[in-house]
């Protein structure tokens, strides 16, 4: 279990101090007046927070609060914020711009291709000092060490041919029943050789919210069953449009010399380069068939996730050429890679 972090405003100033006692019902709390919903760090530290006691949860917090009424409304209403600020940046889902579930593979692809955001990994790959993979890393730590984790909320709510795919996709995640070959666990290892601490939720008090909102987008559509279209429709775009990335930040690795934080990415290339056709035909096509209804909540997902990433990119790129850092604080020096 992490440490709780510290607060970034007043929303977690409030909830965080209450977090320390035992379970009990939650004082008024006065919510922030975010301009930026989808960047806003007490907003976002305050989401991750809340949806992290559905995971591991933190060290001294009472595990019974997971469940109490009036942190699940306060939930709720942040839930709301976030949403309307996702409804801002790319709007609702479309039920006017129908896609036959035979054309879901070539719709999600129109997706990533709408993107213009510039390329990180291009960036990494050719110009990526030690000092911006470890940045990378850092920002990459609050989803890739709970990996699948998220999209497995999904699995309940899903049921046949798509389930089945889902479930084929997240046995590989889970390393197909070997610990070494967890996704988690090989990003662990990464960590370990750029010299950064590997446990669970270390850099949570250094993570900015506009990186907290991309993993707080698949807690909230994993955790609630009316999303579970968004869900899939966010996992599927990330099986499609992994393989390239990684491959590249593997190479920028190597060519630092840093071979021993190359598995992660090389497991990422073959695996999702398998995944993609049953991410986009078996699972997302397989929901469109099954849940005719659900097909605009697909497409609706893999747009947030598109969207997100791409404002997250760009902040990491904009630090890089500034030579400022992308993080709320150095990082501080661990072992030696």
């Amino acid at each position: 279990m992490p440490s709780p972090p510290a607060p970034r405003g007043p929303l977690t100033a409030v909830l965080l101090n209450e977090l320390r006692r035992p379970a009990h019902r939650l004082p008024p709390i006065v919510l922030p007046d975010a301009s930026d919903p989808l960047g806003d760090d007490d907003l976002q530290l305050a989401l991750y927070v809340l949806y992290e006691l559905h995971y591991r949860g933190f060290e001294g917090v009472d595990e019974r609060w997971e469940w109490e009424p009036s942190v699940l409304a306060l939930r709720s209403v942040l839930e709301d914020i976030f949403e309307g600020g996702l409804f801002t940046a790319i709007g609702p889902p479309d039920d006017d711009v129908p896609v036959a579930p035979e054309d879901m593979d070539v719709a999600l692809r129109g997706v990533a291709d709408a993107g213009d955001a510039p390329s990180l990994s291009s960036f990494l790959e050719r110009e990526g000092t030690r000092e911006h993979f470890r940045e990378f890393a850092v920002h990459r730590s609050a989803y890739q060490l709970k990996e699948a984790d998220p999209h497995a909320w999904a699995i309940p709510r899903l049921s046949g041919p798509p389930k089945a795919a889902l479930v084929e996709i997240q046995a590989d995640e889970y390393g197909g029943g070997d610990p070494e070959r967890v996704h988690a666990q090989l990003f662990a290892q990464a960590m370990t050789a750029l010299g950064l601490d590997a446990s669970y939720g270390a850099y949570l008090d250094m993570i900015p919210g506009l990186t907290l909102a991309t993993v707080n987008l698949m807690s909230w559509m994993g955790l609630h069953r009316r999303l579970r279209g968004g869900i899939v429709g966010h996992l599927a775009l990330f099986e499609m449009t992994s393989s390239i990335p990684n491959g590249r930040y593997a190479r920028g690795l190597r060519r630092l010399g840093l071979e021993a934080a190359t598995p992660f990415f090389d497991e990422h290339v073959e695996a999702d380069a398998v995944h993609e056709n049953i991410a986009a035909v078996d699972l997302a096509g397989g929901l469109a068939r099954a849940e005719p209804a659900l097909t605009a909540q697909v497409i609706w997902g893999a747009r947030a996730l598109a969207d997100l990433e791409a404002r997250w990119e760009r902040h990491l790129l904009e630090c890089f050429e500034l030579g400022v850092s992308s993080l709320g604080a150095p990082i501080p020096a661990t072992a030696p890679a």
